[in-house]
């Protein structure tokens, strides 16, 4: 349940919060908005990564009864991160990187769990999408145990972009999906290294398996087809903590 305090209401004031550098999580608009601070609100988001939603009145209207003017504008809890920003800052650090793309999760509980165990394992960073994607909210930080309140979360508006550059910095790009060419424990994890997990549903889209160097899966012996996702995404994870370090000893 999203508090109150988290919200903004009215598009004069998302405006001043966007312009404030406020971490805005997402911004609902009713569709048939038409007013000229409409159109600075939407000229003040175009350049930002912030997800704008265009829903009925009534969707707004279940979540206040204030005077919303059509907007609302949720507060994210965290600083979200830019990948090109934190790498550099990562190898700086004598870090031997590994991070997890999350490409179409939109289960906050799931995401709670992956941060979770990202947290224990000593992942670096979580990446996910600004669209069509989990976000941090309560129910997310809840279950990561507070994690998502220190490990790194950046949100980028272009995956395809954001795989390339991590490949042009050296890591090696690793997706699971049940389309893998092998088992997931004869993948090399050892070096920087980010872990690709996609969509319960759909899995990793096709263009982003594309840019990746290896497909991997978990095999499964039941009638089940999956693995909840959090629950795949430990496996790998402490596989590649498995294989860092023994290279370590």
């Amino acid at each position: 349940m999203i508090e109150k305090n988290e919200m903004i209401f009215g598009a004069r004031a998302v405006i001043e919060a966007i312009q404030a550098g406020k971490e805005i999580e997402k911004i609902l608009i009713k569709k048939d908005i038409k007013s000229e601070l409409s159109r600075e609100l939407f000229a003040a988001v175009k350049d930002t990564l912030i997800p704008v939603q265009r829903v009925p009145v009534e969707r707004i209207n279940r979540i206040t009864k204030k005077n919303h003017q059509g907007v609302i504008a949720f507060i994210s809890p965290i600083t979200y991160e830019r990948t090109e920003n934190l790498v550099p800052f990562l190898f700086e650090q004598g870090k031997n990187p590994m991070m997890i793309m999350l490409d179409g999760v939109t289960d906050v509980r799931n995401f709670g769990a992956i941060a979770r165990t990202c947290e224990c394992a000593g992942v670096d960073a979580i990446i996910i999408p600004s669209k069509n994607s989990v976000s941090v909210n309560a129910d997310a930080i809840k279950t990561s145990a507070g994690a998502l309140h220190t490990l790194p979360v950046c949100r980028e508006n272009n995956l395809t972009e954001t795989i390339r550059f991590l490949k042009d910095s050296g890591f090696k790009i690793i997706a699971a999906t049940e389309k893998g060419d092998y088992d997931y424990t004869k993948a090399n994890y050892k070096g920087p290294v980010c872990i690709i997990m996609g969509a319960e549903d759909t899995g990793v889209p096709y263009e982003h398996l594309a840019l990746c160097d290896e497909w991997v899966k978990i095999p499964l012996f039941g009638n089940i087809e999956s693995l909840n996702v959090s629950v795949a995404a430990g496996i790998l994870i402490y596989e590649s903590v498995k294989q860092r370090v023994i290279d370590k000893e």
